[in-house]
């Protein structure tokens, strides 16, 4: 069994945080995009500004569900708990 930081969500498709690892990436995930966010409206002067903030939360967010790929168990639907047949 591999050391996963991210198992399967019970419900829907997902991951959720099972060890420190895993809650602290999506801690830095949440601080990193306070700190865009924070960034884009401090520099609030042109569109392009908007953008800017929008394309760097996307490529944070890719980034984040990637690491859960890697570290977490394999994604997929699912609705409850799965009946043992």
């Amino acid at each position: 069994m591999k050391n996963y930081w991210f198992k399967r969500k019970r419900y829907g498709w997902g991951w959720t945080p099972i060890t420190w690892q895993g809650w602290l990436s999506l801690l830095v995930f949440i601080g990193a995009i306070f700190f865009t966010v924070t960034k884009v409206q401090q520099n609030n002067t042109s569109d392009a500004v908007g953008w800017e903030g929008l394309i760097s939360v996307i490529i944070l967010t890719i980034l984040f569900i990637a690491l859960c790929y890697v570290k977490g168990e394999k994604p997929k639907w699912q609705w409850g708990n799965e009946d043992k047949k």
